[in-house]
């Protein structure tokens, strides 16, 4: 990896080095090629991270050095200047034959790629790309050559990615299926460039370290450097367009689409270094055809086997009906609809008619192939239970989908005493919420909320600044179901964001930036609501499982109190939040230390290991969106899911339509959210009914005895004296398929042929039945 010298632009000035950005001296005209030999590129470029033309510790060469190559590329956005390359090289893979020439008036010399270009001037490392830089206008066009072939990127066995492109900067490239480089984060706006790119990485995507390995572990600083190593930007020269990738105009919603994973075959460019990044300038175009789907779309989740319940997690990007296009009520933070209106106001979805019914027929789409019974929702909006709120207008489209009143949708409503103005379900514009197949799943008294803490104190930063902090969680919703005569309590939860600063954030001077151990701000708040749920979850007897977007990857602080996790000595501690308290009762006035987890079962982790993911952040996958299950529901579960369809998706294609200018998009499911949904499937099935029906021939007559008008599919016929019973186990009390409300009535024909009625009795209930010849008697 490069570690290029860090000179600020005031340094270079003072150390009376010219700036690459302030040179625009017009270009000599009597300079011409052939004039003074020239270095060869490969020289320059010599075979490590820097050029050892310049001396170490320096920025630029001592001597003026001349160059002459055929030209490449000309860029005058994302780097100002000229790519040359020697189209014979040395032969050696180790050194790179092209080299990028600072040139702000490229224009004036109307190149065209195949011309030959010479130039003179100091070789520079700036930022650690390497690059000449023109002295004096020292710089002429030569002969035409013809394009220079693009050469494939190939990474040792032994190398990083970063090591590699080391050896083809300045070069023009290209890959192929031997380059083995994938997307790790698709097309989209990188708010550290401030601009629309795409970043490819070797062999695989990359995964948040704090997915695989505990914070601060080993583990996870081991895989954060890999990581750092294994990243190749793709840029266009220009800023793109909204709704467009220059280097792919057959982008569409339905066929030429990008998914994380997908490997990307054919597109060339130059590759340049710049803000700590090797980045590959395309300068060609490629179809759909050049894009490999390692792991392509999935209409629909899978059916597994052995299936009685689904139930599924869902976060819903911010379904609001709010905005007055839509006509829905005001959520519990609206001062008015002008409120609701505006561009940053309470209403944080669509706020245009279009915007909403595409929205609302992707969300709408997807529920309907998860086909789940029980589905746990986030970040709908919190705008009540009545007519047009969004939790009943998304039940009642839902519902428009299936014909059958079977599979229809209710949503759970918490008691009056559990909302807030009689109305809501606590104070933010989002809300969990959760939804059921009455005819599958039954209730079991009113849903209730799980109060979630809250953060009050005041604190200094590092500089000596005091602060107050007001940090608040949405509350988690739980409801009991009864399933087979089997309860299932499901609770709903939505963790505190990393994106907002806490207490502890504000101290350690981490309020506005990346905090060290990499699991986001917020994390000690995260863990308290964790220890809060894991209380009240304690006093729950029976299945429960716990779903929702945690805002915390699987080996973070939150998920590990809430599974497996054990205070051990010498290892790091985890800590609450200082400052809490809960519906103002007191929690934590200091941040205390967790002794164990609650035991709960990661469903993803377990299921699928090492592949779990349902978000993709900065260009790693990791799991946001969880299913716990405890001990007892764990061994029921027959099937886990993270359902693909979002998370390594573009965001272009998601409803709204800012920065996405007239691209065409489309109400399939894919990028209906951010966070793919989770499926749990689970085994519940009906209970068997305790049958036993003894049957006693007294008769001298062979006979056939019924059971709700069945004989027996093997061996039906009973002689004289026979005694038989039947139980649960018998292929014909199998084959009636009986509840616990139903009967049995038996009956005989003697010869086979005359049927002689022995009576009814519920169908858990004990039966003796004697047939004498003259009649047929029941005794219970």
């Amino acid at each position: 990896m490069k570690n290029p010298m860090m000179w600020s632009p005031l340094a270079l000035v003072m150390a009376g080095i010219a700036l690459p950005a302030a040179a625009k001296a017009p270009l000599t005209e009597n300079y011409q090629c052939g004039v003074t030999t020239p270095t060869p590129i490969y020289a320059i470029q010599g075979d490590g991270a820097r050029s050892p033309l310049v001396p170490d510790g320096q920025y630029s060469s001592d001597k003026t050095y001349a160059v002459q190559g055929v030209v490449t590329a000309i860029t005058q956005g994302l780097y100002k200047g000229v790519w040359i390359q020697d189209p014979q090289g040395d032969g050696n893979p180790a050194t790179s034959d092209g080299l990028f020439v600072y040139l702000r008036d490229a224009q004036d010399l109307d190149l065209v790629p195949g011309d030959t270009l010479c130039a003179s001037g100091k070789i520079k490392e700036y930022y650690g790309h390497t690059q000449l830089g023109v002295t004096d206008g020292q710089v002429a066009k030569g002969a035409y050559q013809g394009d220079v072939l693009p050469t494939a990127i190939r990474v040792g066995a032994e190398e990083t990615l970063d090591q590699a492109l080391e050896r083809y900067e300045g070069m023009k490239v290209t890959m192929d299926a031997d380059s083995e480089l994938v997307i790790t984060r698709n097309f989209g706006f990188d708010y550290d460039a401030f601009r629309n790119n795409m970043v490819l990485s070797h062999q695989a995507p990359l995964y948040k370290p704090t997915q695989w390995h505990p914070a601060l572990t080993p583990g996870a600083e081991a895989l954060a450097e890999k990581n750092a190593q294994n990243q190749l930007y793709i840029e266009t020269d220009k800023k793109a367009k909204d709704g467009e990738i220059p280097y792919f105009p057959g982008l569409d919603a339905e066929q030429g689409y990008l998914r994380i994973g997908d490997r990307i075959e054919r597109l060339s460019g130059v590759l340049g270094y710049s803000y700590s990044q090797y980045r590959l300038v395309a300068t060609n175009t490629i179809t759909a055809g050049d894009i490999v789907h390692r792991n392509d779309r999935q209409a629909a989740p899978k059916t597994v086997p052995g299936t009685d319940i689904k139930v599924a997690s869902f976060n819903v990007l911010n379904y609001f009906t709010s905005a007055s296009a839509v006509g829905g009520p005001l959520n519990v933070t609206c001062e008015d609809q002008a409120d609701a209106d505006a561009n940053r106001g309470c209403n944080r979805g669509a706020k245009t008619a279009a915007e909403f019914e595409l929205q609302r027929a992707k969300i709408v789409n997807a529920l309907t192939a998860m086909d789940a019974d029980i589905v746990g929702l986030m970040e709908i909006e919190n705008n009540g239970f009545a007519a047009g709120s969004a939790i009943d207008d998304l039940v009642t489209q839902l519902n428009a989908q299936f014909a059958d009143p079977r599979d229809h949708y209710q949503f759970v409503e918490p008691s009056e005493a559990e909302k807030t103005q009689g109305a809501y379900f606590g104070s933010d514009a989002i809300m969990v919420g959760m939804i059921y197949r009455p005819a599958t799943v039954a209730l079991a008294g009113d849903a209730q909320a799980i109060p979630m803490p809250e953060q009050h104190i005041s604190g200094e930063s590092p500089d000596g600044e005091t602060k107050t902090l007001d940090k608040y969680q949405r509350d988690s919703l739980i409801q009991r179901f009864i399933i087979n005569d089997q309860p299932l309590s499901v609770v709903v939860n939505h963790f505190k964001s990393k994106g907002s600063g806490c207490y502890e954030d504000w101290i350690a001077g981490e309020f506005d930036s990346e905090t060290a151990d990499l699991q986001g701000r917020c994390n000690e708040f995260r863990v308290s609501a964790a220890v809060a749920l894991g209380e009240r979850l304690n006093t729950v007897d029976g299945d429960v499982l716990i779903l929702g977007d945690l805002n915390a990857y699987a080996k973070e602080d939150p998920v590990r109190v809430l599974t497996d996790y054990q205070r051990r000595e010498g290892q790091r501690d985890i800590l609450t939040a200082a400052g809490t308290e809960i519906r103002g009762v007191p929690m934590h006035a200091t941040g205390q230390p967790v002794e164990e987890g609650l035991g709960y079962t990661n469903l993803a982790t377990d299921w699928l290991g090492d592949k779990a993911y349902s978000y993709s952040f900065s260009g790693e996958l990791g799991a946001l969106d969880h299913a716990l299950a405890n001990a007892s529901l764990a061994s029921k579960v027959v099937g886990v899911e993270e359902w693909h369809i979002n998370s390594v998706e573009s965001t272009l294609f998601e409803y709204s339509r800012k920065y996405t200018g007239d691209l065409v998009k489309s109400d399939n499911v894919f990028s209906s959210s951010d966070h793919d949904p989770v499926l749990i499937s689970l085994d519940y099935p009906e209970p068997v009914v305790p049958v036993s029906v003894t049957v006693n021939n007294r008769s001298i007559l062979p006979i056939v005895p019924l059971l709700n008008g069945q004989k027996s599919p093997a061996h039906a016929w009973m002689k004289w004296r026979a005694t038989r019973t039947f139980n649960q186990a018998s292929p014909l009390v199998q084959s009636l398929e009986l509840t616990a409300d139903d009967g049995i009535a038996v009956s005989v024909k003697a010869l086979g042929l005359f049927p002689v009625y022995c009576g009814r009795a519920p169908a858990d209930t004990p039966m003796t039945v004697t047939y004498t010849g003259f009649r047929c008697q029941l005794n219970r």
